[in-house]
């Protein structure tokens, strides 16, 4: 057995498997993945990757496998799966799962694909495992996939902790230990035992403080949207026939570095603004009720549409304004299972406090756009009259 010192979880213990897996391209890969993508150009010291995460998932999965008394060849393809989780993210983790989704129809967690023919695959195979149930597992299917994938699932729970833990903000901190000692599996679903309505709250406002301080920063999600931007100008160009490009395949395994450096070919603007954090700024910030619900429900075509009518009326170029429609808030956490006088129940049906939080999601959804500082002005005015938003 290996022990891996972890900034979270303390000493990780590796067995051969994960020993194995950890040494092969794909997982090396995910040293070079930021786990915060853009965050980090709001706090300075969120720095971990993808691969730390990665090492973290594995052991709350083991943690959480022994005390289920989990154990044999099912064990192994759940701690295989926890390893692995990550594998299918592309540079900048989330902030390109969209443009890869559009262009490939797959989104991280479909992972069968890296595992066909790769140093990977040969090392599940050589302990006995079957790649494809690994896959299947990363995406939640199955019993023992609600573990890696699903509303109390170890992925969410070392995310929480780590990403708090990095940036320095209190909100993330749960009581792992707890939420991990009280999972229990009744009717094939996995449920928190009983007595733990209140631990089931904590995940559930941990991830919403979370949300509203750091994931959905109006920073980030700038940078996030400029990133999109570029990359699918990077992407544009290679199916143009035209250079500098990558295809969609080059793309999807690049690391964070390799990104930035092909951006500065092919939108050196939107590349150095990124690199420099010389970011746009908000021309529109608006609440969900202030903005017509034909926009809200908006699709891609809807959305590029009106960002170049924005850009048209108030006399930039196309990709100086950056129209950043969210998705209406969802609470995937409150269909978390947890016993209630004997009886299974979803935590929103056992907790006054989840009404609470989804009427707070509510609030903090903004519609942005998002244009160099000079343009501000005339982009918001430009915008407000394409939206129908009073201004």
């Amino acid at each position: 057995m290996h022990a891996i010192k972890d900034s979270v979880h303390d000493y990780i213990t590796l067995g051969p498997l994960a020993r194995d897996l950890l040494d092969t391209p794909l997982v090396q890969r995910l040293r070079h993945v930021k786990q915060l993508s853009t965050v980090r150009l709001v706090y300075p010291s969120a720095n971990h990757t993808r691969f730390e995460h990665s090492l973290g998932v594995y052991h709350l999965a083991s943690t959480a496998l022994d005390q289920l008394g989990i154990d044999g060849e099912r064990a192994r393809h759940v701690r295989a799966a926890a390893l692995l989780h990550d594998v299918g993210h592309g540079p900048y983790g989330h902030q390109t799962e969209d443009v890869i989704r559009r262009r490939t129809g797959a989104d991280h967690d479909e992972i069968g694909w890296l595992l066909d023919d790769t140093e990977a695959a040969a090392v599940l195979r050589g302990h006995d495992l079957d790649p494809e149930r690994v896959a299947a597992l990363v995406r939640g299917d199955g019993e023992l996939g609600q573990l890696v994938s699903g509303e109390l699932d170890v992925d969410r729970m070392d995310y929480l902790v780590r990403d708090a833990h990095h940036t320095g903000v209190p909100y993330g901190t749960i009581d792992v230990g707890r939420l991990v000692r009280e999972l229990r599996y009744r009717d094939g679903r996995l449920v928190l035992a009983a007595g733990n309505v209140q631990t089931a709250e904590s995940l559930l406002l941990a991830r919403a403080l979370m949300n509203g301080t750091v994931y959905r920063h109006h920073v980030s999600r700038i940078a996030g949207a400029m990133l999109e931007r570029a990359s699918e100008r990077l992407l544009d160009a290679d199916a143009a026939g035209g250079a500098p490009g990558v295809d969609v395949e080059t793309f999807r395994r690049m690391a964070d570095h390799d990104l930035l450096v092909a951006l500065r070919e092919t939108t050196p603007d939107l590349a150095r603004r990124i690199e420099c954090r010389d970011l746009y700024k908000r021309a529109v910030w608006e609440p969900l009720g202030s903005v017509p619900a034909a926009v809200v429900e908006m699709d891609r075509a809807a959305t590029q549409a009106a960002a170049a009518e924005i850009a048209e009326r108030a006399g930039v170029d196309r990709d100086r304004v950056l129209l950043d429609v969210p998705p209406r808030p969802t609470f995937k956490e409150s269909r978390s299972r947890v016993v209630v006088d004997g009886v299974v129940q979803q935590l929103s049906d056992a907790s006054e406090l989840v009404g609470a939080l989804r009427a707070a999601e509510r609030a903090q959804w903004r519609l942005g756009v998002y244009a160099p500082a000079e343009a501000v002005d005339d982009v918001g005015g430009a915008a407000a009259a394409v939206l129908g938003l009073a201004r």
